[in-house]
C-alpha cells in the first residue's frame, strides 16, 4: 500500500505545473495637479500580525506524502519571503497569516542578489566561492517541513546573474571594465557575473536541484538578465564569454532552455520573473535580453513584475501610474494576456504585485492599494498572484480569510457605499 501511495503522490507532483528595480524615467515624488491622469510613484510596509503562531503537531514521515494536497500552481496565493525572514521567528508570524487567510504559498530566497545562500549547499561552486559562509537558516529543512504541515506551497527563489559573491571569487565567470580590466560594476558598486556564460546558469540549475530534493515544490529564477543599466555605463562593461553575433535576446533565451531543461527530471514547474514592461514592450528586448515570447514559450510560469511605481509617466495614458494601482496592473495583465493568446500552450501568468511603498513617494500603499491590484488581475481573470515586499512585511488588510469572504478593506469600502 505505501508504494501505492509513493506512486500516486509522484504521479500527481508531476502534474503540478525573482528582482531589479526598473524605471523608464526619473519620476518626480509630487502628484500632478490634476489627478484625474495618474502620475508618479511609490510602495508601501506594514506590520504583519505580531502574534505568536500555534504551530500545529505532525508525524514528519506523512509531510511528504501532504505536500501533493497543497494547491496547484494555477491557485496560487502568495508572499515573497526573504531569507532572513524564513530563518527568524518572523516566519512563524508569516505562518499564522497564512493560516488566517487566503495565502497558501511563499517564495523563499534560496539564493538572493548578494549570493549567500538559505542554507549550507553541496554544489561544489557554492562550496569554492563561500556562498556557504553566509547561510540564513541552518534548519531550513524543519522549517520547509513545518510550511508543509502548514499547507503552505513552497517556491524556491534563485537569483541568477546578479550575484557579486560569484562574480568576485569566479572573475573568469564576470562582467569586466573595459580599459582596467578589473570588475565592471553597476550604480551601486555591485559586480555582475556574465550571463552570456553557461557556468553561470548551470550553478543556478545545480543550486535549483538541490533545492527541489531538499522538499521545495517549485522554482522559480530572478534575474534571468543582463545589468538594466544607463546605455553609457554598459558602454563600460565588457562580456567575456559572448560570441560573435550573439545578442543578449539570444544569449537570455538559450539559457532559459537551458534551466527547463536540467530541471525537467525533477518534475516540478519552472518559473522566471521578468520586467512588467516586458509584456507591453513590442520592439526590442527592453536592453536587458527580455522578451516575453522567448519566456511563455519555455516557462511553466511567468511572472512580471508590474508594479505600478516601476512604469514611467505616461505608461498606459497614466501621468501618474503609483497612484493608479487597479488601471496599471490591469493594463499591463491585458497586454500580457493578449501577447500569450496566440502562442498555444504559453506559460500560466502569475503577477509579482506592488505590497511595499517605495520610498517617500505617493501614496502610500495601504490594503486598499494591494487589494485594488489583485482586484485587476482577478478581472482580467487571472487567479494567481505574488505579493512582493523586500522586507516580507505584509498587511493583513489587504487579504481575504481562509474559506473566504470579504477582505478587512472590502468590506471597508463596501460599508461606505452601502453595499454593492
Amino acid at each position: 500500500m505505501a508504494v501505492v501511495r509513493q506512486v500516486v503522490a509522484l504521479l500527481l507532483a508531476a502534474l503540478l505545473t525573482s528582482r531589479g528595480l526598473f524605471a523608464q524615467e526619473p519620476v518626480d515624488s509630487t502628484p500632478p495637479a490634476d489627478t484625474s491622469i495618474p502620475a508618479a510613484e511609490a510602495i508601501e510596509t506594514a506590520p504583519v500580525d505580531q502574534l505568536k503562531v500555534l504551530l500545529r503537531p505532525t508525524e514528519i514521515r506523512y509531510v511528504q506524502q501532504e505536500s501533493v494536497l497543497l494547491p496547484p500552481s494555477a491557485n496560487i496565493k502568495g508572499l515573497y519571503v526573504n531569507a532572513w525572514a524564513f530563518g527568524t521567528s518572523k516566519l512563524w508570524q508569516l505562518v499564522r497569516l497564512a493560516d488566517e487567510t487566503e495565502i497558501n504559498a511563499f517564495v523563499i530566497d534560496v539564493k538572493d542578489d548578494t549570493g549567500c545562500l538559505l542554507y549550507p549547499s553541496q554544489v561544489p561552486t557554492a562550496e569554492q566561492i563561500g556562498a556557504n559562509n553566509c547561510v540564513r537558516a541552518k534548519d531550513a529543512k524543519a522549517r520547509l517541513d513545518t510550511l508543509t504541515a502548514h499547507g503552505i506551497y513552497t517556491i524556491a527563489r534563485i537569483v541568477v546573474a546578479k550575484d557579486p559573491r560569484l562574480a568576485e571569487r569566479k572573475p573568469q565567470w564576470s562582467v569586466k571594465e573595459r580599459g582596467t580590466g578589473g570588475l565592471w560594476r553597476d550604480r551601486i558598486n555591485i559586480a555582475w557575473v556574465d550571463a552570456y556564460n553557461d557556468s553561470v546558469w548551470i550553478y543556478s540549475a545545480q543550486l535549483a536541484q538541490e533545492a527541489v530534493r531538499m522538499g521545495f515544490q517549485e522554482v522559480q529564477f530572478d534575474y534571468v538578465r543582463f545589468p538594466d543599466e544607463p546605455r553609457e555605463r554598459m558602454a563600460t562593461a565588457i562580456f567575456p564569454a559572448h560570441k560573435a553575433g550573439q545578442t543578449q535576446r539570444e544569449a537570455v533565451r538559450e539559457h532559459v532552455a537551458l534551466l527547463k531543461d536540467r530541471l525537467r527530471p525533477y518534475g516540478v514547474p519552472v518559473t522566471f520573473d521578468i520586467f512588467g514592461l516586458t509584456a507591453s514592450t513590442t520592439s526590442g528586448d527592453l536592453g536587458i535580453g527580455q522578451v516575453w515570447e522567448d519566456f511563455v514559450s519555455v516557462a511553466d510560469v511567468v511572472l512580471p513584475m508590474v508594479y505600478p511605481s516601476h512604469y514611467y509617466r505616461g505608461a498606459f495614458g497614466y501621468a501618474w501610474p503609483n497612484g493608479q494601482p487597479y488601471h496599471i496592473v490591469r493594463s499591463a495583465l491585458k497586454d500580457a494576456l493578449q501577447r500569450s493568446r496566440p502562442l498555444p500552450g504559453s506559460a500560466e501568468i502569475r503577477p509579482f504585485l506592488q505590497a511595499f511603498t517605495l520610498g517617500r513617494r505617493l501614496p502610500r500603499y495601504t490594503p486598499f492599494e494591494i487589494r485594488e491590484q489583485i482586484r485587476a488581475a482577478e478581472d482580467v481573470g487571472i487567479t494567481s498572484w505574488v505579493l512582493w515586499n523586500p522586507r516580507s512585511v505584509y498587511q493583513r488588510g489587504a487579504l481575504r480569510p481562509k474559506g473566504g469572504g470579504a477582505s478587512p478593506v472590502e468590506r471597508t469600502a463596501s460599508n461606505a457605499s452601502g453595499g454593492r
